[in-house]
């Protein structure tokens, strides 16, 4: 499934390295080396976001290891994908979310 030019252009604004890459019929979005929110160890990292419904959650945020916050996290998602392994924390946003909107709401938590 393909995204829309301006959304991923959107989101390459904020995260410039961005790559679309598909597995098992589903395309991720790998954000590489962002900045996480201040605070965070590590403070920069891999991402993998799945826009769509998987596991309960009607998108994921994947990261390419736990992530120690100020806030104390449920790591429940331990997944492999586009041949690494990836762990994602107990969240949910609201469907029909530009993809620039599910990553902010994923990373929310972590503030």
């Amino acid at each position: 499934m393909a995204f829309a030019d301006d959304e991923v252009e959107e989101l390459k604004q904020i995260y410039p390295n961005v790559v679309a890459a598909g597995e098992g019929g589903i395309t991720y979005i790998c954000l590489r080396d962002i900045a996480l929110p201040v605070g965070c160890s590590p403070a920069r990292m891999d991402v993998l976001l799945c826009p769509f419904e998987r596991e309960g959650y009607s998108s994921r945020l994947y990261f390419a290891e736990q992530v120690q916050s100020r806030s104390s996290l449920n790591w429940n998602g331990t997944t492999r994908v586009l041949e690494r392994n990836w762990y994602a924390f107990s969240w949910k946003v609201v469907p029909g979310l530009r993809l620039l909107q599910m990553v902010q709401e994923h990373l929310r938590p972590l503030r």
